[in-house]
């Protein structure tokens, strides 16, 4: 359940992103298939992620280090870029235009992701009835 949240959450913060950037095209034809083309391309970006980035931060760990952890989004807007390209392969309506839309994009998708995952957490926590009754416990 947690991980199809999380792919829903990344598929709004990327139509938030191409609404924002001009440079993120999404060419669907109802609202319905646009939003399945998100869900799909949100997948995509998940697999980029956990396939590709771990090897980047291995092998790039010197320029993490060296420019304070700023090259991380670089990294992700190349990540994102490598996505749209993935997507256009697979015949999906959802195109990024070059690395300066990919790179605020994936500025605008992370914030998003974040924002919405400190409010679920947040929820999930607060939802689960075991923090009132187990602080009144250790009382």
């Amino acid at each position: 359940m947690k991980f199809v949240l999380h792919i829903l959450v990344v598929a709004a913060a990327l139509a938030v992103a191409h609404l924002a950037i001009s440079g993120i095209e999404l060419r669907g034809g109802s609202d319905w298939s646009e939003a399945g083309t998100l869900i799909v391309v949100a997948l995509i970006f998940g697999i980029v992620n956990a396939v590709i980035k771990p090897i980047v931060k291995t092998v790039g760990c010197a320029l993490y280090v060296l420019t304070l952890g700023l090259i991380g989004l670089v990294v992700n807007g190349l990540l994102l870029w490598l996505s749209s390209w993935v997507a256009g392969k697979l015949s999906l309506p959802f195109h990024i235009t070059g690395f300066w839309p990919a790179f605020w994009g994936a500025i605008i998708v992370g914030v998003i992701s974040w924002i919405m995952g400190l409010i679920l957490d947040g929820r999930r926590k607060a939802g689960s009835g075991r923090g009132r009754r187990a602080h009144a416990a250790a009382r």
